[in-house]
């Protein structure tokens, strides 16, 4: 069962979910600090993220599957939010330059063949992001919290996963410090854990977040590899080679 879309709502609006979603967020503009004029796609529940990319996007939609919910926002062009069944997408190949997943890894029951539906629909050299609760993380052990639902992933797990559905993993990092406890949530206390943590304790943030690319010449898994063999010149007759005889004559060896 998945984390509904009010609940997840709720918990945004919460101190608690709006230092999650800052911390995440200011990983996130460093990977991209500007979308202007790209085609953006939100997955899982990623209005609280993309919010603030929506007035320079070229468009922003937002897609929440079925067992979520959808909870419909308004962007410049109308309600932007729509709701999926099952893993498909209602999307065209190759439609958005940019997508987000958030609250999709660690609930989803078909990861593969959504990761599959989201590497059609992104263009070449377009690029994801993924958000999820850190498996080392004190936040994957709060079950009373959305980051506490569902399978976390360490970053490797997650590399991975994005590397099986194409994807070429570019970058990782991690966010949140804080333990889950709306008593931290202080900005200046946020802002010395996250310090805190990313020099004395990297590994065991509350959330990871994973960039991956989009190659069209991505090597498929179900290729074969081949050892290139070294080449050997020692011992080896040189071809071609020209003989002058005392007469002037050349002679070639075939």
């Amino acid at each position: 069962m998945r984390e509904t879309a009010i609940r997840l709502e709720q918990f945004y609006a919460s101190p608690l979910g709006g230092a999650a979603r800052d911390m995440a967020a200011r990983r996130l503009s460093t990977l991209w600090p500007d979308l202007c004029g790209c085609n953006v796609l939100g997955y899982g529940y990623t209005w609280p993220y993309l919010a603030p990319y929506e007035p320079s996007a070229n468009r922003l939609v937002l897609a929440m599957p079925e067992g979520q919910g959808a909870i419909a926002h308004q962007g410049r062009r109308g309600v932007a939010t729509v709701l999926t069944q099952g893993q498909a997408l209602p999307f065209s190949d190759a439609t958005f330059d940019r997508i987000l997943a958030v609250h999709m890894m660690e609930e989803s029951e078909t990861t593969a063949a959504t990761l599959s539906e989201l590497y059609r629909v992104l263009a070449p050299e377009g690029r994801i992001v993924i958000i999820c609760a850190n498996r080392s993380g004190m936040w994957a052990r709060a079950e009373g919290l959305p980051f506490g639902a569902g399978r976390p992933y360490s970053r490797r797990q997650l590399k991975a996963a994005l590397a099986r559905a194409k994807f070429i993993p570019t970058v990782g990092s991690n966010a949140l410090y804080i333990p889950p406890t709306s008593l931290l949530t202080r900005p200046s206390l946020l802002r010395g854990a996250e310090r805190f943590g990313e020099t004395v304790w990297p590994r065991f943030s509350g959330l990871v977040l994973v960039e991956a690319i989009k190659r069209l010449y991505a090597p498929s898994d179900n290729g074969h590899a081949q050892k290139v063999a070294r080449p050997k010149f020692s011992g080896v007759p040189a071809l071609n080679k020209t003989h002058v005889n005392k007469g002037g004559i050349g002679k070639t060896d075939v």
